[in-house]
C-alpha cells in the first residue's frame, strides 16, 4: 500500500499517477519539456504569457501575485462548453510559484485562475494549432464531488450520483482537528486510491470507476471512521 502522505492518485485499473502533496493530476508533472508560457493569478487577473501556442507539450508556470491561495486549470472545449479539465494545479500559495504540464492538441481551450480555490475562475482563452482543428488533449478526469469533514462527520457525498466508466476526483477539505486518510473502495473492498489529508488542507484523489456496484468512500483518523457507500451505476 502506498505510504501515507498528500497524493493524487489516478487509477484507471490501479494505474497510479502520482502528484506533489496535495497537488492535481498535472502539476508539477516531471522536467519542463517542450513550450513554457508564464501565468500571472490574483484576485482579479489572469494573465497569461501567450495566447497562441503549437500543439505539443506546454508548460505553465504559475506565480500567485494576490493575496489569497490560488489554483489554475486548463479546460478544453466540447459541444461549445469549456469544461472539459485536461489539466491543474492546485494550493498555490501567496508569493509563490509551482509548475505544470500538458500535451495540447490543436484547438481552442480556457485557462481559469481560481482565487481562494472557487468558482468558475478568471479565464483567459488559448487557441493551440498544428493539428486537427477541435481536438484536446485528454482530460485528466470527468468532474469532481467535494467534501469536508469536520467534527460532525463527513458531508458533500449526500446524493452523489456515479455511472461505471466515469473517472471522478474526490477532494477532501480537512476541517478537524488533525490528519485524515481518505479511501476509496472498490466493490470487492480493495482500496484502489488512499491520500493523507493534514489538518486545516485538501486532498484528492482520482479514480476511475470500473465496474458497476457500491464502491465506498472511507476516512481514517480522530476517535470515529467513517465510510459511506457509493452506488456506480
Amino acid at each position: 500500500m502506498p505510504s501515507l502522505r498528500p497524493a493524487r492518485l489516478v487509477v484507471p485499473a490501479l494505474l497510479f499517477l502520482l502528484a506533489a502533496p496535495v497537488l492535481a493530476a498535472c502539476g508539477d508533472a516531471g522536467p519542463a519539456t517542450g513550450t513554457t508560457v508564464a501565468v500571472a493569478a490574483s484576485e482579479d487577473t489572469c494573465e497569461v504569457a501567450t495566447t497562441n501556442l503549437e500543439a505539443g507539450p506546454v508548460t505553465f508556470t504559475v506565480t500567485n501575485k494576490g493575496s489569497k491561495v490560488t489554483e489554475v486549470y486548463v479546460y478544453g472545449e466540447k459541444d461549445g462548453a469549456f469544461d472539459t479539465i485536461v489539466g491543474e494545479v492546485e494550493n498555490i500559495g501567496p508569493g509563490t510559484s509551482r509548475d505544470f504540464s500538458v500535451d495540447l492538441s490543436g484547438g481552442t481551450y480556457e485557462i481559469a485562475c481560481k482565487p481562494g480555490q472557487t468558482g468558475d475562475g478568471i479565464r483567459t482563452k488559448v487557441t493551440v494549432t498544428g493539428d486537427a482543428a477541435g481536438e484536446t488533449g485528454e482530460p485528466a478526469y470527468d468532474r469532481e464531488i467535494e467534501m469536508t469533514v469536520a467534527a460532525a462527520g463527513l458531508t458533500g457525498l449526500d446524493g452523489a450520483d456515479a455511472k461505471s466508466g466515469e473517472t471522478i476526483e474526490f477532494k477532501l477539505q480537512n476541517d478537524t482537528d488533525g490528519t485524515r486518510k481518505l479511501e476509496i473502495l472498490d466493490p470487492s473492498g480493495a482500496v484502489v486510491a488512499e491520500a493523507g489529508v493534514d489538518k486545516g488542507a485538501e486532498g484528492e484523489v482520482a479514480v476511475e470507476l470500473k465496474a458497476a456496484g457500491t464502491w465506498t468512500v472511507k476516512v481514517e483518523g480522530g476517535a470515529k471512521e467513517i465510510e459511506t457507500p457509493l452506488p456506480v451505476s
